[in-house]
C-alpha cells in the first residue's frame, strides 16, 4: 500500500479543508465568487426563496466555485509540470478551463436573474 492510500478517512477531510483554504488564499477570483455567493444567499433568505429555488441557487453557486477550483488545480498542475515555461498547449488548456469558469458564471447569472427577478418584481 502506498502512503496515499493509508491516510485514513479523517485525513481525507483534513486534506480537503487544506485544499479549500489553499485556493482561498491563493486565488482572488474564488474569493470574489465566495463573497458574491454569500451576499446572494443572504438576499435569497431575505426574499424567502422556496426550497426548490434555494436548492437551484446552491447548485449554481457550487457549479461556479467547483469550476473555479478545478481551473486553479489545472493551472497549478500545468505550471508545475512545465516549470512555468510557456507552451502553446498549456496556454490552450488554461484558456479552456478559464472558459469553463466563465460559462458556469454566465449560466449562474442567468439563473440568478430568473430567480431573483420574479421575487423583485413581486416586491415592486
Amino acid at each position: 500500500m502506498t502512503k496515499f492510500k493509508s491516510q485514513g478517512f479523517n485525513n481525507t477531510f483534513k486534506n480537503a479543508r487544506k485544499g479549500f483554504r489553499l485556493v482561498l488564499k491563493s486565488e482572488m477570483n474564488i474569493r470574489v465568487h465566495v463573497a458574491v455567493a454569500t451576499l446572494v444567499i443572504f438576499l435569497a433568505l431575505f426574499l424567502k426563496f422556496s426550497a426548490i429555488e434555494f436548492c437551484i441557487l446552491l447548485f449554481v453557486i457550487a457549479l461556479v466555485i467547483v469550476s473555479e477550483m478545478l481551473n486553479s488545480a489545472i493551472e497549478f498542475a500545468l505550471d508545475s509540470i512545465y516549470h512555468n515555461r510557456y507552451s502553446r498547449m498549456v496556454g490552450m488548456a488554461k484558456d479552456i478551463s478559464a472558459g469553463a469558469v466563465m460559462f458556469a458564471s454566465l449560466i449562474s447569472v442567468l439563473i440568478g436573474v430568473i430567480l431573483f427577478g420574479s421575487h423583485l418584481l413581486q416586491i415592486m
